[in-house]
């Protein structure tokens, strides 16, 4: 008599779970998969930064690349000015010619 009721409870175990395996399954398409996604471009971004470009930091400063020494950039910012952040503070790299829509 003890084994009927044993696989009505397995059942009704994995029942229960099952919502958790879903939201798990939703959080993980939809929050942890691009967010690491976007981590890994932003890692290619910092890897191809090259002397010259311009960039934008986390802060919102404009600068051009000046030099690069290992994890730390110095950026220019205007004449005579010079600035030194680590490269994880690159927010973006700018495109030097901006397109303008033509009407």
């Amino acid at each position: 008599m003890a084994e009927p009721n044993v696989a009505p409870q397995g059942a009704a175990m994995f029942s229960s779970l099952m919502p958790i395996f879903l939201i798990f399954i939703v959080f993980y398409f939809l929050l942890i998969r691009p967010q690491s996604k976007k981590q890994k471009e932003h890692q290619k971004m910092l890897e191809a930064l090259k002397k010259g470009d311009r960039v934008i930091t986390a802060s919102g400063l404009y600068g051009t690349v000046h030099e690069i020494q290992g994890s730390i950039v110095k950026l220019k910012i205007s004449e005579n000015v010079n600035v030194q952040m680590l490269k994880s503070a690159i927010s973006a790299v700018i495109n030097e010619t901006p397109q303008i829509e033509k009407k």
